[in-house]
């Protein structure tokens, strides 16, 4: 019964990382980024919810109608103003540009915060569980999971069935051609980082209700969110959520045969599938 725990324990981990990841593949299937930032924007995601609950005394969960556009207009602003301009057929500029931002975010909560470890409280439901099956499953990992699936079909849905979308598509697939229509991908690629920045604000909310966070907390959840892509497949949504399910899994079973083994289990994993297939387990069909 450990082990069946673990792997539901494992499943629902995968959540977490799967929110994590969802942005990162959202982005590199728009506009080839890889944003060196984005486990900084889920903690910065945070530190606005943090200031909003203690502001308002709204519930962490109600903060994110204030955070979410908050978050995704900065998204907005830093892909018109700063990223835009780097974008071309040399991808260092851009990862310079977004480790840069890295290390301001941490610099400047480090300054506004200090190092000391913060939690959104979210009440009973931090603590609450059901059993099913003789497995007690908590309510805030259940509700995480359920998170991600919505998000990630909510991401599909608005890929393939609205206008944005196939502007989204058109813009990845050949960015000449599309400008040659008349899109304007400057502004398709800002509406794309402003989405990205929208599910992270989510991810860092959750992420706040669940664990301890503070200013450098971020590169961690990078590499977490990045492993999930990778495993899943570069550009592939519903890969990105099994690429969290199976890192999550590797880590809960890695933790039963050791609690020093749960993050390197992952890991190993991680590299097992990088180089048995190093597009990922279902990539993205071009």
């Amino acid at each position: 019964m450990n082990i069946v725990d673990a792997v539901v324990q494992g499943i629902l981990l995968g959540g977490l990382y799967a929110l994590f990841a969802t942005g990162l593949s959202l982005i590199f299937g728009v506009m080839r980024l890889v944003n060196i930032a984005h486990g900084d924007f889920i903690v910065l995601g945070a530190y606005v919810a943090l200031i909003v609950t203690q502001t308002l005394g709204l519930h962490p969960f109600l903060s994110l109608i204030i955070v979410v556009p908050v978050m995704a207009g900065i998204g907005y602003l830093i892909q018109k103003a700063l990223l835009n301009r780097t974008l071309g057929e040399n991808i260092l500029p851009p990862i310079l540009i977004t480790f840069g931002l890295a290390i301001i975010i941490q610099n400047t909560l480090l300054t506004f915060f200090s190092t000391d470890a913060q939690r959104l409280s979210a009440g009973p439901i931090e603590v609450a569980s059901i059993e099913v099956g003789g497995l007690n499953l908590g309510v805030l990992p259940l509700l995480t999971f359920g998170v991600a699936v919505a998000l990630i079909a909510a991401l599909e849905w608005l890929s393939f069935r609205t206008r944005l979308g196939r502007a989204f598509r058109a813009t990845s697939d050949d960015p000449e051609m599309a400008r040659s229509i008349g899109v304007s991908t400057r502004h398709v690629f800002a509406l794309a980082m402003a989405l990205c920045f929208a599910v992270i604000a989510v991810a860092g909310v959750l992420l706040a209700a669940r664990s301890n966070f503070d200013p450098f907390s971020g590169p961690a959840r990078l590499i977490y969110g990045f492993e999930a892509v990778i495993i899943g497949g570069l550009g592939n949504l519903w890969g990105t959520l099994a690429g969290g399910v199976v890192l999550g899994v590797a880590q809960t079973l890695g933790a039963q045969i050791s609690p020093s083994f749960q993050i390197l289990a992952g890991h190993i994993v991680f590299f097992i599938v990088l180089a048995i297939r190093p597009r990922g387990l279902f990539p993205r069909m071009d």
